[in-house]
């Protein structure tokens, strides 16, 4: 069922995901080659309980960790390790934080020191897709109508939209109703309606879209070993449109 959020809870779920994109800025400050994975879980899992939050990842579906820092074929949930990043690498950093009761996600893809052309657009690719989808979150379109449109994009673009994983709606659990893929077709789904509060989440690849299960049991990595962006934000529903709460003022 997909619930309807109170004006109350859309305040309250604004104010944690202005803190978890405070976080996110911190953590892109250190993203560099020569820094591990771990040492980014640590100061993430610092700044989150620092905020007066708590770390909403730790434990879901036995997650050990607060962050998921998937590097380069890595698409999703790889888990913060001693791997060091290299210069040319791209990661993904996907966290969220538990506030007043109520759960925020978000995730952002980075290059590591300098890196290749086609690196660099299949991230602003992916980045722009998201932009698309949001631009489609309206009262009265369809959750068909964003996949649609972000697979349309990626695609003409030469890359591919993950189809095994996807978005979710958002709110006293971590993943609510509906689930929100990344692909679709036109006025197909349920209807969009005001109160919804939801994660948009491309996931793109720059070779093929089939995944496989990654090393660490967790993480989800390209089957063909190409590399892999992903992005999302939290989106509550208005009468104006789509309220981005995962964006800084």
């Amino acid at each position: 069922m997909i619930t309807i959020k109170t004006e109350k809870e859309i305040k309250v779920m604004t104010e944690g995901a202005r803190i978890l994109a405070g976080i996110v800025e911190e953590l892109k400050k250190r993203v560099r080659p020569g820094i591990t994975t771990k040492e980014l879980e640590k100061l993430a899992e610092s700044l989150i309980l620092k905020s007066g939050g708590k770390c909403n990842f730790k434990g879901e579906d036995n997650f050990p960790a607060c962050i998921c820092t998937s590097v380069n074929e890595e698409i999703v949930h790889a888990v913060p390790s001693e791997r060091v990043l290299k210069e040319g690498d791209i990661l993904s950093l996907d966290l969220g934080l538990l506030w007043k009761g109520l759960h925020t996600d978000m995730a952002i893809t980075l290059p590591v020191g300098k890196i290749s052309f086609e690196a660099q657009r299949l991230l602003r690719v992916t980045k722009k897709a998201l932009s698309r989808g949001i631009k489609k979150s309206k009262v009265g379109n369809t959750f068909g109508d964003i996949g649609e449109t972000i697979q349309r994009y990626v695609e003409s673009q030469g890359f591919n939209v993950v189809r095994d994983l996807c978005g979710h709606g958002i709110g006293r659990k971590l993943h609510e109703d509906p689930p929100i893929p990344n692909y679709g077709k036109r006025h197909k789904g349920p209807k969009i309606k005001e109160g919804m509060v939801f994660c948009l989440e491309p996931m793109v690849t720059m070779g093929d879209y089939r995944i496989k299960k990654g090393k660490d049991g967790f993480s989800f990595e390209t089957s063909d070993g190409s590399l892999s962006a992903h992005f999302e934000h939290m989106i509550a529903i208005t009468k104006k449109g789509p309220f981005v709460l995962t964006k800084l003022p």
